[in-house]
């Protein structure tokens, strides 16, 4: 288990823009942990994952406009970060409160919906074929796409 003394703190991004931090020991660590495909976006699991430009902030006395710029910037963040927050706490809901039936999707929807099998919440995988015919045939479907990170435990 690594101290987290010494553990470098990192803002991320991925190629939707979503916000989030990373822990690692180095920059180094970052990089190749980046490299292996370790890291991914806990809101839509993109493993394009950048790292964005941060410098130290720096108490001068007075306020400045460019503090006053850094307040709005931060309000915009604290938005992003609270719309990113409740969409993670309605993913979670929605794994706790379905079954994942992984690529039987379709044909698990169809039991279901003919009344072969009581009816349940499900969740999985369907190809775009398999999605066209289930719309097809009036089953109401949603996709929905669930971060990987969250169908482990997360702390």
């Amino acid at each position: 288990m690594t101290d987290r003394i010494g553990m470098k703190v990192f803002d991320l991004h991925c190629g939707q823009f979503h916000v989030f931090e990373g822990w690692f020991a180095s920059e180094l660590d970052f990089v190749s942990q980046r490299e292996r495909g370790l890291i991914e976006c806990p809101v839509c699991g993109d493993a394009s994952v950048t790292k964005k430009l941060s410098a130290p902030r720096l108490n001068l006395g007075s306020v400045s406009t460019n503090e006053t710029h850094h307040v709005q910037a931060h309000d915009s963040s604290a938005h992003n970060e609270s719309l990113q927050s409740a969409w993670m706490s309605v993913a979670r809901q929605i794994i706790a409160n379905t079954d994942d039936v992984g690529s039987s999707f379709a044909e698990e929807a169809r039991k279901i919906h003919y009344g072969e099998i009581p009816e349940r919440g499900i969740r999985g995988k369907a190809t775009s074929d398999e999605t066209t015919a289930l719309l097809e045939e009036g089953i109401s479907i949603m996709s929905l796409p669930l971060p990987e990170a969250l169908k482990g435990q997360l702390q």
